[in-house]
């Protein structure tokens, strides 16, 4: 049975999109968390650009004393390589971002030219889904986070995705998610021939300037500027 779909907030460089970039905001965020970043980027007006910013739906979350708040699965323990990770909503997020990622397709942009990016909680949901789901993409955006749920995961990599590009940051001094757990993700992907691009930045748990100019850079190259 198909879920609601995903409210989102869209933004369009273009009258006319030829690829499409799907941004995944982090834990206790919204959509509006990275809506400033489209300028930043610098794109150009062609080929167009259609960002969409959807917001995950609002559910308790267990190391936050069971708060609700929009995440995009629940969180037990800061211990990101633990068994006990919410592998039912983690799989159910997925399933949202593929009618999301559908969507598109019937809009007229193939999934090849289709990006999906995202910061912390939603950078795993997008390793995960841009690597396991059913939508062979243009390119994966994971920022400041892991690979989740890794013995179901990485079982999943078929041959046709260790082609997609993977653009991983993360910052050095990260005490939300540490660059160990980062670390651990890069190195099993790359063992797996996913072609991965690595990159730290002297910064906590955020995104810096430097790292939004090698993203710029990143997308430009995926769409052909």
């Amino acid at each position: 049975m198909s879920q609601k779909p995903l409210d989102c907030i869209e933004i369009n460089t273009a009258e006319q999109s030829e690829y499409a970039v799907i941004w995944l905001h982090g834990l206790g965020a919204s959509g509006h968390d990275f809506e400033p970043i489209v300028p930043e980027l610098q794109l150009l007006q062609r080929p167009g650009v259609r960002f969409l910013f959807p917001h995950a739906p609002v559910r308790p979350i267990t190391v936050n004393g069971g708060a609700a708040m929009r995440a995009w699965y629940d969180i037990n323990s800061l211990d990101f390589g633990s068994r006990q990770q919410d592998s039912a909503g983690i799989r159910e997020s997925g399933q949202l971002i593929s009618q999301l990622i559908d969507s598109q397709i019937e809009l007229g942009i193939p999934a090849r030219n289709i990006t999906l990016a995202g910061f912390s909680q939603g950078g795993a949901i997008a390793l995960y889904e841009g690597l396991t789901g059913k939508h062979t993409l243009g390119g994966i955006l994971a920022l400041s986070t892991y690979l989740p749920i890794q013995e179901t995961a990485l079982p999943l990599i078929t041959q046709d995705r260790l082609a997609v590009p993977v653009f991983m940051g993360h910052g050095q001094f990260d005490d939300v998610i540490q660059i160990r757990h980062a670390e651990q993700s890069r190195d099993v992907l790359q063992d797996s021939q996913v072609s991965l691009e690595w990159h730290v930045y002297p910064i906590a748990h955020s995104v810096s300037a430097d790292e939004v100019a090698d993203i710029s850079h990143w997308l430009k190259r995926q769409f052909g500027m």
